[in-house]
């Protein structure tokens, strides 16, 4: 893998992203509205009633954390669909010396870029609005917020292969199945409150166990590894096998000429 390559990558997408302003919404706009939205939500509930003064601090923490989970995996997505459907230039990328995998890397790198932006945007918000200081929750968000980013990473891929076989259809997944995963994984509370039918899927899913982990170091107690561990591990198979999916579905992409969707 050439760095070289990786880093013309990234400034390609942030030439795009600086030349259209609007797309700094994801990082801008949009962390704002949710820390707004959660934590007034938090604020109401936190007036009605002294015992539900930790709501606050539940909601704040866990919409930070989710946009780490949304982030790294929008970017994923719309740094493709920017290529595939948006600037028909996918067939000019697949003609450069990028590989596949450098490509892959480059909306990576652009990803954590962007994610630092919403995480700061996140931050300042919480902190001006609500006094809420997410640094105070303590280095339990740094194992928490790793497990998270691979997630992302996992559903990125995924949806990138799903563009790949299926066309321009599929990209509203983009958007649509991390909001499932916000459902299913418990992000403000335990997956004991969630219907019963649903509870098996949610125990399987790595975000929910990272949710866990984070309520539990924002609630004070000591960081629980045993959900670190299943969380990492059900997350790099996740990851693993989205890219593999995702490298196949191109392979397939390759072979049926299904370029011609996107130029």
């Amino acid at each position: 893998m050439s760095w070289r390559r990786i880093r013309t990558v990234v400034r390609r997408h942030l030439s795009v992203m600086w030349r259209s302003p609007h797309r700094f919404f994801d990082v801008s706009v949009w962390p704002l509205l949710d820390v707004l939205l959660w934590g007034t939500l938090g604020t109401f509930v936190a007036s009605e009633s002294a015992s539900s003064k930790a709501s606050v601090a539940y909601l704040l923490a866990g919409i930070c954390m989710f946009h780490v989970l949304y982030q790294m995996q929008i970017a994923l997505a719309t740094g493709f669909m920017e290529e595939s459907t948006w600037s028909r230039n996918l067939l000019n990328v697949l003609t450069t010396p990028v590989t596949e995998a450098e490509y892959l890397a480059g909306i990576g790198l652009l990803g954590l870029l962007k994610l630092c932006v919403s995480l700061l945007t996140l931050v300042v918000s919480a902190f001006v609005f609500f006094r809420f200081n997410l640094g105070s929750v303590g280095w339990g968000l740094v194992p928490v917020s790793a497990v998270l980013l691979v997630c992302g990473w996992a559903i990125g891929f995924f949806v990138i292969g799903l563009i790949l076989r299926y066309g321009a259809s599929a990209e509203v997944l983009a958007w649509g199945i991390q909001f499932v995963l916000m459902a299913l994984s418990g992000v403000f509370n335990p997956i004991t409150s969630i219907p019963a039918a649903l509870r098996p899927i949610a125990r399987v899913l790595p975000t929910t166990h990272a949710f866990a982990a984070l309520r539990a170091v924002v609630a004070g107690d000591p960081l629980p590894w045993h959900d670190i561990v299943v969380g990492s591990i059900g997350a790099f198979v996740c990851a693993g096998a989205a890219a593999f999916y995702a490298l196949r579905m191109l392979k397939v992409f390759r072979e049926r000429g299904f370029i011609t969707r996107f130029s």
